[in-house]
């Protein structure tokens, strides 16, 4: 046997060990930067250069999770309308030529899920996938723009252990903005592979373990929250995000999200209903799951937050629509075929 296949099965064995040892999230910061914890966003986040109605500027904010780029002004005012899934951490050590030298750190325990040691097959550049098996269920921590990946997939790695360099490697980024891209996610899907054969021409590299199928929370936000409460969970810190929509959808059976994260069933599961109803955060992170008595042939919104603006500037472009009227764009009934990926594998209608 290979050291590679070697890898492969102690990892596999490590996650079925896991099934029976799972741990809450316990986290640290993946480099030296510690300026989060001191609120010193401007020495913690990477910046951004910015020309918008004229003016230049290179704001920090824009390093942080959410919709932070591309302002635009709209009727509810100057509001980002490109969503930011992770988080920018500025280097801390750099050599003559102006390279970062930090190493970047595993955030807790796991398994090594993916590695994508090539630059230009993705917008992360080289970059690290590691599944950590808390009690919360399999959640994925991802670090992007790396100069130098130093793990395989299938290895076992400690929490602060070393796997990567920082760097400046994926799109739109040089080295004057050598950062560390940081995701905390959850896995919309187990069936990527296939819905991406579905919709897109071009070929997966990554597997599940694409961005495209990666729901990122505010790590940031839970590092704050989790060093003032010691006894804050995942599923608890998912909860508690604000509700920007709902989508109703026809039940055939668990969703697959569903079976990987059992926390986000919301109220009796059991009895049987017509549909599904998904509550989702601005981004598109899933709140929750709840049985739904709505009678629906395909994905529906049935929920929304008012705005005065377009729905798409808010949502990534998967709403339309204006105040509380919205429905799903192209991209939004793509989105939801994901998540309703039916588990027999059989295709679904690219309408529904």
């Amino acid at each position: 046997m290979s050291a590679r296949s070697l890898s492969r099965l102690l990892g596999i064995l490590f996650l079925l060990t896991c099934q029976l040892t799972a741990a809450p999230a316990e986290i640290v910061l993946p480099t030296v930067n510690d300026h989060l914890f001191r609120g010193e966003g401007e020495k913690f986040y990477m910046y951004v250069h910015r020309t918008f109605e004229g003016k230049s500027s290179r704001p920090w904010q824009a390093g942080k999770y959410g919709f932070v780029r591309n302002l635009k002004r709209t009727e509810d005012g100057v509001i980002g309308t490109r969503f930011h899934e992770g988080i920018d951490i500025r280097p801390i050590k750099r050599d003559r030529s102006n390279k970062p030298l930090d190493e970047v750190k595993a955030i807790a325990s796991g398994v090594v899920a993916y590695t994508c040691p090539v630059n230009g097959r993705s917008n992360y550049g080289k970059y690290i996938v590691v599944e950590h098996n808390w009690d919360s269920g399999p959640l994925c921590s991802l670090y992007a723009h790396l100069s130098d990946v130093k793990v395989q997939v299938g290895e076992r790695v400690t929490q602060g252990q070393t796997i990567g360099m920082m760097g400046y490697t994926g799109a739109g980024i040089n080295r004057e903005r050598s950062h560390l891209h940081l995701e905390l996610d959850l896995m919309l899907s187990t069936h990527y592979d296939a819905w991406h054969a579905k919709y897109f021409g071009s070929k997966n590299y990554h597997g599940n373990h694409n961005g495209l199928n990666m729901a990122g929370l505010d790590v940031a936000g839970f590092y704050i929250a989790k060093n003032k409460d010691k006894t804050l969970t995942i599923p608890r810190f998912v909860k508690s995000r604000k509700v920007y929509y709902k989508v109703t959808v026809p039940r055939h059976g668990p969703l697959n999200l569903m079976t990987r994260y059992p926390w986000l069933v919301k109220g009796d599961a059991k009895t049987p209903t017509p549909s599904w109803e998904i509550s989702f955060t601005a981004s598109g992170l899933p709140v929750n799951v709840a049985a739904s008595n709505r009678k629906v042939s395909a994905p529906r919104v049935t929920s929304v937050r008012k705005c005065l603006s377009k729905h798409e500037y808010h949502t990534k472009g998967i709403l339309t629509g204006t105040g509380y009227r919205a429905s799903l764009s192209a991209t939004g009934r793509r989105f939801i075929d994901l998540l309703t990926w039916p588990e027999n594998g059989e295709v679904t209608n690219a309408s529904n």
